[in-house]
């Protein structure tokens, strides 16, 4: 298994590197097929084993105008607060799920999420990054 660098930085972009090689091995050992859940537990558990701070299907309130929703919705995976997760395992990606990550970017002010289909063959056809002002 693949593990970072002790003393590796916790901004946006590393954190999307540790992400995307922590998920091609996962994709490697386990394939395709799997529900999202599944995927989300293991790569919530390996980010976590390598220090980061994780929050699983993390409820986000919305506020809009004098209304406030205190689920508003839940991202699958938070990394420091800085990175979005959205765990897909679909025969494709919509455009409504690259919209709603963009969304749920906005709301929250992060800059960065990535949607990654586990349900491909080759996994880096299955990840899409998303900025939000980066």
């Amino acid at each position: 298994m693949w593990y970072p660098d002790a003393e590796f930085e916790k901004k946006e972009n590393r954190i999307s590197q540790v992400v995307f090689k922590t998920c091609l091995e996962i994709h490697r050992e386990l394939g395709p097929g799997l529900f999202e859940s599944v995927y989300e537990e293991i790569l919530f558990d390996e980010l976590s084993d390598f220090g980061y701070q994780v929050r699983r299907q993390h409820k986000i309130p919305i506020k809009f105008r004098k209304y406030f929703f205190e689920k508003g919705f839940k991202a699958d995976l938070i990394i420091e607060d800085l990175v979005i997760l959205e765990i897909k395992s679909v025969d494709t990606i919509a455009n409504i799920h690259k919209m709603q990550l963009k969304t749920y970017l906005k709301l929250t002010g992060m800059k960065l999420g990535m949607l990654i289909n586990f349900n491909v063959d080759l996994l880096k056809n299955g990840v899409t990054r998303i900025v939000n002002g980066l």
